[in-house]
């Protein structure tokens, strides 16, 4: 079962919340803060915090064990921007884009359902690889005909007398 937390208007950029997202999609729940209690950014506390909103919601709501819960998915998308100008030489005005992210995390329980799914997902992923392979045999097959030269006939021209 799918357990969502939503974080809305963190005022860091998405583009560095999205360094730390990486970091943690796909592990198990507790790894995953321990990982975060290292990173030196500014956006892994508030991430942290997020993530363990999932697990209460998880254990509270529906009774799910925390220890098999690992961070299924993981959004980082664009919120709000903070217009805002600063001077500039010759009377001029820049604008500063102050940027802000929303977060969402969906966890997910590790069982005997997502381990055969992900079973399922890793062989497909090996058959398109022998696919793969067996078309660049077949290409590699098709580019190594040898090509023969036609040969090239000359015509003989015949020398006109102009009188």
């Amino acid at each position: 079962m799918e357990v969502k937390a939503k974080l809305s208007n963190l005022r860091v950029a998405p583009r560095k919340v999205r360094l730390v997202a990486d970091v943690v999609r796909g592990k198990m729940v507790q790894r995953a803060l321990d990982e975060l209690s290292f990173v030196d950014n500014r956006s892994a506390r508030p991430i942290a915090k997020l993530i363990k909103s999932a697990v209460a919601n998880a254990k509270n709501n529906f009774q799910l064990n925390p220890d098999n819960l690992y961070i299924a998915r993981i959004f980082v998308n664009e919120g709000p921007k903070l217009k805002r100008w600063r001077p500039v030489s010759r009377g001029q005005a820049n604008e500063i884009i102050k940027r802000s992210s929303h977060i969402i995390v969906i966890l997910d329980e590790k069982g005997k359902k997502t381990e055969k799914k992900i079973i399922k997902k890793e062989e497909k992923i090996e058959v398109k690889k022998e696919e793969k392979k067996e078309e660049k045999k077949k290409v590699v097959r098709k580019t190594t005909k040898k090509v023969v030269p036609k040969k090239i006939i000359k015509k003989k021209t015949t020398k006109k007398n102009v009188s």
